[in-house]
């Protein structure tokens, strides 16, 4: 197929792309409460009249099938917002579009990625009389906290999967450039939660008490003694400690201290050591000071890093350049720390998270992700499609990923 009747159909639908991450960005709905967003997806699929699946109450599978043979492709976007207020102002003027929901917004471009994902049926769709295998558009409810990968995942084991896709918007990379990495690309992590329990009593004297907030602040600071002296140099693991809580008063020693945070790393056995050093750290800190500490929240498997295959991502860095040349995707890209549950996705099926530029200071996006000015330029969903589109037109097409 000729690359510019690729792009031209694309362009057909740059500006609904647009109205699409408008529209749901106004929406902002929570994890697993994506009734409004579905409702606004299903509106497209059934004009495309195209079967899909309803995996959980809000998350959707929805297929494309050319009656060929050719490679069955997954092409994956999320729908939740996050639980926090929104500025009207993005870094240096007033935002496009703000979320109508109070205290929830799209702060980490989720919107976008629906939008893009919609654009990139809508094309794909006009083509498929030209194109040979079956491509599933999987529609993720709420990957903040979770809630539907497991779901779809299931789901997917039922079908002839080859290979997933995916396109996050990136605030740390320059408009115009996508980031491709071949091998880890996103962080897995691992929550740090922890209840130190005391005894509570009189502020006046803390002999007769078991000071849980003493114990707390301790662990608090052993732990990265600990990660120094006992994790491989070689695995970075960062700690991420963003509350600890106990107590609301200046003279009752409170029953119960709150920590909470989070562990990011790129391999997943240093990954686990960090947490039972963590477990460890805690459960002697709080001896040492008559408590005891719960780690229960901790026991579960980590979430694990992005790790996009090497072949595809090559495949994937080619289909960009096609369209944009070299200069569009960064030779040296730095890896993202923060953590992404298309990491399920790739632990299963080959495939490739490419990281989508938004950083444009004029314009006033480039805000750091879950920030209250956190803001997409819309100029470059246009490139999300067209990379996205390009991506399987080639695979379908049979290109050699070796190439």
């Amino acid at each position: 197929m000729e690359l510019k009747k690729v792009m031209d159909h694309a362009d057909a639908v740059k500006e609904s792309v647009i109205n699409h991450r408008r529209k749901i960005h106004t929406f902002a709905e929570l994890g697993g409460k994506e009734f409004k967003t579905k409702k606004y997806i299903l509106e497209l699929v059934k004009r495309l009249d195209l079967p899909y699946e309803e995996v959980t109450d809000t998350a959707l599978i929805v297929m494309l099938d050319t009656k060929k043979e050719g490679p069955h492709i997954v092409l994956r976007a999320d729908m939740d917002a996050l639980p926090m207020k929104e500025n009207s102002e993005n870094l240096c003027q007033p935002r496009i579009c703000i979320s109508e929901q109070e205290n929830t917004c799209h702060a980490c471009g989720h919107d976008a990625h629906c939008a893009m994902l919609l654009g990139s049926m809508e094309v794909l769709y006009s083509l498929k009389e030209e194109l040979s295998g079956v491509v599933y558009f999987c529609f993720e409810s709420g990957e903040e906290i979770g809630s539907s990968y497991r779901q779809i995942m299931e789901a997917l084991h039922e079908k002839k999967i080859d290979t997933v896709w995916a396109i996050h918007v990136y605030s740390a990379l320059e408009s115009g450039k996508i980031g491709i990495c071949e091998g880890p690309c996103m962080a897995g992590f691992a929550p740090l939660e922890l209840l130190v329990k005391g005894k509570g009593g009189h502020g006046s004297r803390p002999d007769l008490s078991i000071n849980p907030v003493f114990a707390a602040a301790s662990i608090v600071t052993n732990i990265p003694g600990a990660f120094v002296n006992q994790l491989d140099v070689e695995k970075t693991v960062t700690f991420g400690l963003t509350s600890i809580r106990g107590g609301e008063s200046f003279n009752i020693f409170p029953e119960e201290a709150y920590i909470r945070g989070s562990m990011r790393f790129f391999d997943r056995e240093e990954g686990k050591k960090a947490k039972d050093i963590v477990i460890k750290v805690a459960e002697h800190t709080a001896a040492m000071h008559n408590c005891e500490v719960d780690c229960s929240k901790m026991a579960g498997e980590v979430g694990i890093p992005v790790i996009n295959d090497v072949l595809y991502a090559k495949q994937a860095k080619k289909a960009v350049k096609q369209i944009y040349g070299k200069e569009a995707v960064p030779d040296v890209f730095q890896r993202w720390y923060a953590s992404e549950s298309f990491g399920r996705y790739l632990q299963e099926y080959p495939g490739v998270l490419a990281l989508l530029g938004i950083k444009n200071l004029e314009y006033g996006s480039g805000a750091e992700h879950h920030n209250e000015r956190f803001d997409v330029d819309e100029s470059v969903l246009d490139m999300g499609v067209k990379s996205t589109v390009n991506y399987v037109v080639n695979l379908m097409e049979g290109i050699n990923k070796n190439n």
